[in-house]
């Protein structure tokens, strides 16, 4: 009997491995991370922005919102958030706006990061990363965009391309 438990075992830890893994893969319905919250009503709550002002995605009804969760230690977010500003650019005289949510950090750790990337769009400080658990992000950065209804049309874990972004913005146009 012994010499078979480690066969045993093995098959157990690839079974286990297999459930986990599937929904990152595709292989099935269950949807994991922030795509699965798409079409359902995009949670609101007061935050501050990174000069102490207080905050909601309430105050954006009516606008198509792209919400970009990040932190300062992630190499990533340092890649994405100057293409995030050359969207924010882009729709700087539409009804289309880019929010930076800062996980986990202070405030002036925020607003310093930011500004030494020239981010001008607006940056909110969730220092509880109550967005994070919320938008189910499985890592940063997590990017969610809403609808004018305030509807999230889909979720992205990870970096996007400025062509992603483009794509997202796009969508959301089409099912406002």
């Amino acid at each position: 009997m012994h010499r078979y438990l480690p066969w045993l075992l093995g098959g157990v830890a690839v079974a286990v491995a297999a459930i986990v893994l599937a929904p990152l893969f595709g292989g099935g319905s269950f949807t994991t991370g922030p795509q699965g919250l798409a079409g359902q009503a995009a949670a609101v709550f007061s935050l501050q922005d990174d000069r102490g002002a207080g905050v909601s995605l309430a105050q954006y009804r009516n606008r198509i919102v792209v919400m970009n969760l990040w932190a300062s230690w992630c190499p990533p977010c340092r890649e994405e958030l100057p293409d995030l500003q050359r969207l924010a650019n882009r729709y700087s005289h539409g009804n289309i706006v880019v929010v930076g949510v800062n996980e986990g950090e202070s405030p002036q750790r925020a607003r310093s990061f930011a500004a030494s990337l020239r981010i001008r769009f607006p940056i909110w400080v969730d220092s509880s990363e109550r967005y994070g658990r919320i938008y189910a992000a499985l890592g940063l950065p997590t990017t969610i965009v809403l609808n004018r209804r305030g509807v999230i049309v889909r979720g992205y874990d990870g970096a996007l391309t400025f062509d992603q972004m483009q794509s997202a913005v796009d969508a959301a146009l089409r099912n406002s």
